[in-house]
């Protein structure tokens, strides 16, 4: 399926949709996180694990209504009737996070729900691990789901947090971490942070999330066709940001394009360890 059509297929509705009230993309800056986009053969189970259980929003977008679920900072897109060839773990995006104030209940809907917790299969072995929830440091509480179709989701206890749930990271492994992290640093300016003493994995920061960045012993594979087909980064005049990667040696797999449906522009680019990413301007508007 021609990605040029990714944002324009109409879901099957499931269950009552409402258009967006609130604004969805708050986080400000040239570059934000804007949507998680993934192939599906079962919007029906999509919709009970991130709406019915950890509280997404659907709701419907643009004037061909299309479907979608927000979370606070982030869309969740959806080409249905795509089969994936696999899930998140194995790909350079190996799962994507949110937050909640309390994890304790969030777990035991999940488990109430059926989802299956690996969060002893997700952390160091020297990490303790109560009731599917690891204690990451003294300070942080972390939990791991499978969900449909493998998509695979950290949930991290933010206790000071006001919203139920939002946004927390996305996840990358590969050979290469520090070249990763230096390539998003350099190509949409997120800030790279302090490694902490022993922490495996290193980050960087745009407004409104965190990058994620872990080694991994085997080779990964690309994004395109998975549960994750895609990741998306919303940023301001997309069309002069996409002739500065251009001039970069950066190839568009997609030139900027006006998409009318939704009132936004789209362009997609691969990182080099084949991360599909698209680029958006206009979703930020979206309420």
């Amino acid at each position: 399926m021609r990605l040029a059509t990714a944002l324009l297929i109409a879901i099957s509705a499931i269950g009552a949709t409402s258009t967006l009230s609130a604004q969805t993309i708050t986080a400000e800056g040239p570059v934000v996180y804007g949507h998680h986009h993934f192939n599906t053969t079962d919007m029906a189970a999509q919709k009970r694990f991130f709406v019915e259980t950890l509280g997404g929003k659907l709701a419907t977008i643009g004037t061909n209504n299309l479907e979608v679920i927000e979370f606070p900072n982030v869309f969740l897109f959806f080409r249905p009737m795509q089969a994936p060839t696999g899930g998140t773990i194995g790909s350079t995006v190996n799962h994507v996070g949110f937050s909640v104030p309390d994890l304790k209940p969030v777990v035991a809907k999940l488990k109430a729900n059926g989802y299956k917790m690996i969060t002893s299969d997700s952390v160091a072995a020297t990490v303790k691990v109560t009731d599917d929830i690891a204690a990451a440091s003294p300070t942080t509480n972390i939990a791991f789901v499978l969900g449909p179709e493998d998509i695979k989701v950290e949930l991290v206890e933010v206790k000071a947090q006001t919203a139920p749930i939002q946004l927390h990271h996305v996840h990358f492994f590969g050979e290469k971490q520090a070249e990763m992290r230096a390539w998003y640093a350099k190509v949409f300016g997120a800030v790279e942070q302090p490694q902490a003493q022993g922490q495996v994995f290193m980050t960087a920061q745009l407004p409104g999330v965190t990058l994620s960045f872990s080694p991994s012993q085997t080779p990964t594979v690309a994004t395109q066709g998975r549960a994750l087909d895609h990741i998306g980064f919303e940023i301001k005049n997309l069309e002069a940001f996409t002739k500065k990667l251009e001039a970069q040696g950066i190839k568009l797999d997609r030139p900027y394009t006006k998409v009318p449906q939704l009132g936004i522009a789209i362009a997609f680019i691969k990182d080099p360890w084949g991360t599909n990413i698209e680029m958006t301007e206009g979703l930020a508007d979206v309420k």
